[in-house]
């Protein structure tokens, strides 16, 4: 089970290209250079190490494709989804639709999320935590943390 960690800068280059920065490469599983990266539900990228891809994927194949919210969400969650491997200098190729989806400028943050890495312009990125406020957080984490009979006591 991945416990991926931390938030990352990065450039993209010229050529669409970034480098995994090396405090996350080390939480990627050991030998696999493949990823998979799709359109994130906002307007980011999801880079998913083919472990986390493979149940999702799996899970959608088993979705009833008579139902029109199925093709709909199929349509916008698997759209541009692609397979990208790291280069021998431990970097990534974002494909240009993917990259027009999020916005994504010349610098860019990789936060890590257990099992997958988001990525987002660094700009917006900044913008969402300081437009939100240490209230807003508080009764955010209040809801979605309090105790549903799981266990967890929020501490």
């Amino acid at each position: 089970m991945l416990n991926l960690l931390g938030e990352y800068e990065a450039t993209i280059d010229s050529k669409g290209r970034f480098l995994i920065p090396g405090g996350l490469k080390k939480q990627l599983p050991e030998g696999d250079s493949r990823l998979v990266i799709s359109r994130g539900i906002e307007k980011c990228l999801t880079l998913y190490p083919l472990a986390t891809w493979e149940p999702i994927a799996a899970k959608i194949r088993l979705l009833n494709d008579f139902d029109p919210k199925v093709r709909e969400f199929k349509r916008l969650f698997l759209g541009g989804a692609t397979e990208v491997e790291l280069d021998n200098a431990g970097r990534l190729l974002l494909p240009q639709q993917l990259k027009e989806y999020a916005g994504l400028g010349k610098d860019i943050v990789l936060a890590a999320d257990l099992d997958k890495i988001i990525i987002w312009d660094s700009g917006k990125y900044k913008q969402f935590f300081e437009d939100f406020s240490p209230e807003a957080f508080s009764n955010l984490a209040a809801t979605v943390m309090a105790d549903k009979g799981n266990g967890t006591t929020g501490n």
